[in-house]
């Protein structure tokens, strides 16, 4: 084991790591960022984050004064144990969670007080020990009855199959163009299917509209550069492929359900994050298997 720090993060830096990552958070209240998901947490938080996927925390305050905040991540390969064992019927539920958590997963209830008793245990256990409790880790997740998958079902897709190939290749295109306009036939044209066809595909492998899609991603991103300090809202609106206030005030609302200044000012405490960035780095454990 590595004793150190967790990303601990403020607002303005987010991860994105090859490893997964396992990610339990004590005495803590704050904002999540995973992937295209924004949500506030109060500790215990539970998450299982996939390869590469985006993920940021932001700390408010803890819970009880009268108890330490606590970090732990374990970092680790999917196949750890060997490429052939997720092709293996007796692993299907494992696949399954490991798909999921290419959008994270966060989990509540009897999960997490058993989740936390393994990591405890392994702090103190090196080698093959590690191992073993690492497969009981993964079992009591693949078990879990109380979770959440966070980001949207087209976000980090990993879907290998003939359909799914071509909806990432219409996602690649929003998140390379969603800054310019994007007209539903040029999209359309990517699969290619006639904009009909296309549209009755696109609703039902993600049950929304082209429209809809492009907006969610506009909006993600101009409240990612709000919270992180980098773009004032007028700057964000038009760094977001906006071209005109009014419509972005009113996606922005429609998305988030506050303007963009009633956004920011709920989530921007700079000064209390700083303060409690300081205290949790003292508590941080890093396992790496």
């Amino acid at each position: 084991m590595h004793t150190g720090v967790l990303e601990i993060t403020t607002y303005n830096t987010f991860k994105c790591d090859a490893d997964f990552k396992i990610v339990l958070l004590e005495n803590c209240v704050g904002k999540r960022f995973i992937g295209d998901h924004i949500g506030a947490f109060e500790g215990p938080e539970l998450v299982l984050l996939g390869s590469y996927l985006q993920h940021c925390w932001q700390y408010y305050r803890v819970q009880d004064p009268e108890r330490v905040p606590m970090s732990y991540a374990v970092h680790f390969s999917p196949d750890f144990l060997g490429r052939e064992l997720l092709e293996k019927p007796e692993t299907r539920e494992l696949s399954d969670l490991f798909c999921d958590a290419a959008r994270g997963i966060v989990f509540s209830g009897d999960t997490v007080r058993q989740a936390r008793e393994i990591l405890q245990q392994m702090q103190y256990e090196e080698g093959f020990d590690r191992m073993v409790r690492m497969i009981q880790l993964l079992h009591v997740l693949t078990r879990a009855k109380n979770y959440r998958v966070l980001s949207s079902p087209y976000f980090n897709m990993g879907e290998t199959s003939t359909e799914g190939q071509k909806i990432n290749e219409v996602f690649n295109y929003i998140y390379e163009n969603f800054r310019s306009e994007i007209s539903l036939q040029e999209v359309a044209a990517i699969v290619p299917l006639s904009t009909a066809s296309f549209c009755r595909f696109f609703k039902r492998k993600t049950n929304k509209t082209l429209s809809d899609v492009i907006k969610e991603v506009r909006i993600n991103h101009a409240a990612k550069l709000l919270l992180g300090g980098m773009c004032n809202v007028s700057e964000s609106c038009y760094s977001s492929g906006y071209n005109n206030l009014s419509n972005f005030n009113k996606h922005f609302k429609e998305v988030k359900g506050l303007s963009p200044r009633s956004f920011l000012k709920q989530y921007q405490e700079e000064s209390n994050t700083f303060q409690f960035k300081r205290t949790v780095e003292k508590h941080g454990n890093v396992v790496y298997v």
